[in-house]
């Protein structure tokens, strides 16, 4: 990433058991990168933490002044008495107790500053620490306990005095905070003054050189203005990245592909039984002017669930086969590719439209397989469906012109950039869709990879989904959730169980059992899930989709694009074991026909949990978007430039898009300007990205 480089051994600059315990627990072995293993909070002398929301139990840390002391005799060990003393952090006072502890009695007098690090227990609603770790910052003193490994690294004095702002690093099982701070503090102790990557420093920015340094040791102020500059300097790193590679693109072409007066795009348009939404007719011009050019389209197509994405995709498809090139519809699963397969035959047949689908999937047989191919590479076939088996080296078109993406977080880059290098010579057109943007989609969209289009309306005749919270802890309501579907059932709808596991207690089999024989005897329930055979699962959502079965029991295979109209209720089970775009997703499976729709989020969480409120909030809402931007607060935006979609292998370490979003502009401003002025610079700039940063940048 842009910004600095320490290459140095981490072995050689520290104590050698300490960097092999940082290089076993936390695959750090330069100083450089130890450098770039920030801290995820800070304590503040004077300024205490808000323990009240911590569990009892968990190791809380501490720093303030010693206020009294108490020195209380032990009738059981007399030669053991029982040392107390208050601390005030700024925001409370928090008593201590030490048991028999001379040196504690020695060290910790009033008026001194003090680290206390230990189990938090509670009396009366008041936190407090009993037999604490503990070193003072105003003095020289011996650390105690777990703090002890500080003593590796230099003098405690050295380290801690005149620290107003502690860091307090991630920490992992035999490896802890301290060892990591000490650790630091000695690389940075080394550190050369590191130089501005840009030549210069950024207006308003604290110099690269402070940044650094103050982001693990910061002076009064804080660590403010330095993570400032770090998270620019990460924006500016991708917003670049991106710019290079837009530049070294821009001489790739696609075949125009504009549209053609009376063929079959204009006859299936002139047919539909509805009429576009204003928001897909917009969608519609965007896509349409983008494959007119010779400049190869890449556009998101974002939409709610239900939004009319797929009909948007045929039309651009047709557009491609008005000019004489093929389609590939890229699908996640067997189940939705088949599904999209039969629909889209089914509305061009009903238009009169000749257009010719093929589907490949993996599990066809040897002979329906080399059928399809040959329909393939000959041309017969205009419009290919198909799951992963698309991308392999064994598929090769005769003309492929775009490319389309049903619900692009089920792919890897590579997996599309696979199929859209199929096409040789030119590069096809691109189109990928969502129902929920990932947070790694909307990074992506932030930094200008893609041009976006959004459909947020409903077609007509679409009723909004109503959500229900079932926690387990409210019997009744479990109960009532029961009885509704049952109500549904007796309506003549059917209804949808999902489970987040196949085997043990709650998985599938354990749930449709004691369905059919306790909640629903006189209905039909089936099983679907991703263990079973292609044809066994297809011919279960084909009993399904004809009403032949009232309850199915399911995993998330059927998160992506299944089709039933008359399914009107769902459950998710244990909810809270899914992300919020999941939840999205799977909720969006009901209220496809016109009937009142019903979504019961089931969960196991207790009130008051992270989890509980979390499926809470999937519940008040269904605007996807707003749900978009809670699942990149709950889960960051994975690594931009490489294969993780969210979690901990990220390429932005600390910034968050949704907070940080006025910086990221700058950023991105910021980074046009460098590569429209000086495209080597900002190549060079960029040249020391990681080999999995290019496996992103080096695509199309």
């Amino acid at each position: 990433m842009l910004g600095f480089a320490d290459s140095r051994p981490l072995n050689l600059v520290i104590p050698l058991k300490q960097a092999r315990a940082i290089a076993k627990h936390l695959d750090i072995t330069t100083c450089g990168e130890l450098l770039q293993y920030y801290p995820r909070r800070y304590l503040q002398y004077g300024k205490g933490a808000d323990l009240t929301g911590m569990e009892e139990g968990s190791t809380a840390t501490i720093i303030g002044t010693v206020v009294s002391t108490t020195l209380i005799p032990n009738r059981k060990t007399p030669k053991r008495p029982i040392f107390r003393i208050e601390v005030d952090d700024g925001r409370q006072t928090i008593p201590a107790t030490f048991f028999g502890s001379a040196y504690a009695q020695r060290m910790l007098r009033e008026g001194r500053r003090v680290m206390l690090n230990g189990k938090l227990n509670f009396f009366r609603g008041r936190p407090q620490l009993q037999h604490p770790d503990f070193v003072l910052l105003d003095g020289t003193s011996q650390a105690t306990g777990s703090l002890k490994q500080l003593m590796h690294f230099g003098s405690l004095e050295h380290i801690l005095s005149g620290r107003d702002w502690l860091p307090i690093y991630p920490a992992k099982k035999g490896i802890n905070t301290w060892t990591i701070m000490g650790a630091v503090h000695m690389v940075l102790h080394s550190l050369a003054a590191i130089e501005e990557p840009l030549g210069f420093t950024p207006i308003g920015m604290l110099p690269l050189n402070s940044a650094v340094r103050q982001i693990h040791e910061p002076g009064p102020e804080g660590p403010g203005k330095a993570l400032h500059r770090l998270k620019y300097d990460e924006a500016l790193s991708v917003a670049l990245a991106m710019g290079v590679r837009r530049a070294d693109l821009s001489h790739r072409r696609a075949e125009a592909l504009p549209r053609v007066a009376d063929r079959d795009q204009a006859r299936l348009l002139g047919q539909l039984p509805f009429a576009l939404t204003e928001g897909q007719s917009a969608v519609f011009g965007e896509i349409s002017a983008d494959m007119a050019s010779v400049r190869p389209m890449s556009r998101l197509l974002q939409g709610e669930v239900g939004s009319g994405k797929t009909i948007i995709a045929l039309i651009a498809m047709l557009q491609a086969v008005d000019n004489g090139a093929q389609a590939a519809l890229l699908a996640p699963t067997e189940v939705l590719a088949m599904q999209h397969a039969r629909s889209l035959t089914e509305t061009l047949l009903r238009a009169g439209v000749p257009a010719r689908v093929v589907a490949l999937t993996g599990s066809m047989g040897a002979a329906q397989k080399q059928e399809a191919l040959l329909k393939i590479v000959s041309g017969e076939a205009d419009i290919v469906v198909g799951t992963h088996a698309l991308i392999q080296d064994t598929v090769d078109f005769f003309n492929l012109g775009l490319v389309v993406v049903d619900e692009q977080h089920r792919f890897g880059v590579e997996q599309r950039d696979t199929l859209r290098a199929k096409a040789e010579e030119r590069t096809p057109h691109l189109l990928v869709m969502t129902a929920t943007p990932i947070p790694r989609t909307i990074a992506i969209t932030v930094f200008g990879d893609l041009s976006v289009s959004t459909l947020k309306e409903l077609p007509g005749g679409r009723k909004p989904i109503r959500s229900s919270v079932v926690p387990e802890f409210r019997p009744s309501w479990v109960a009532r959730a029961w009885e509704k579907i049952r109500e549904e059932i007796a309506a003549g709808h059917q209804a949808y169980i999902v489970c987040p596991r196949i085997e043990s207690e709650g998985g599938v089999h354990e749930v449709a059992e004691y369905l059919a024989d306790a909640e629903f005897p006189d209905s039909t329930v089936a099983v679907l899930h991703g263990r079973m055979k292609g044809e066994e699962k297809d011919a279960v959502m084909a009993d399904f989709a004809a009403g032949a079965t009232d309850v199915l029991v399911s995993t998330t295979v059927i998160e992506v694009g299944v089709d039933v109209p008359n399914a009107t209720v769902m459950m998710v089970r244990e909810s809270e074991h899914f992300g919020v775009s999941q939840l999205h997703q799977l909720r969006g499976r009901v209220g496809r026909g016109g009937f009142e729709s019903w979504c019961l989020f089931h969960t196991l969480a207790d009130q008051g949990s992270p989890s509980f409120t979390r499926v809470q909030q999937v519940a008040a809402t269904t605007d996807g978007f707003k749900l978009a931007e809670l699942d990149l607060l709950n889960r960051r935006e994975g690594d931009v430039l490489g294969k993780e979609q969210s979690g901990l292998h990220r390429t932005l370490r600390l910034i968050n898009l949704v907070d940080d979003r006025a910086l990221v502009e700058r950023a991105y401003r910021d980074a046009g300007s460098i590569v429209a002025d000086n495209l080597e610079f900002a190549r060079s700039a960029t040249a020391d990205f990681v080999a999995e940063d290019f496996e992103y940048l080096d695509k199309s």
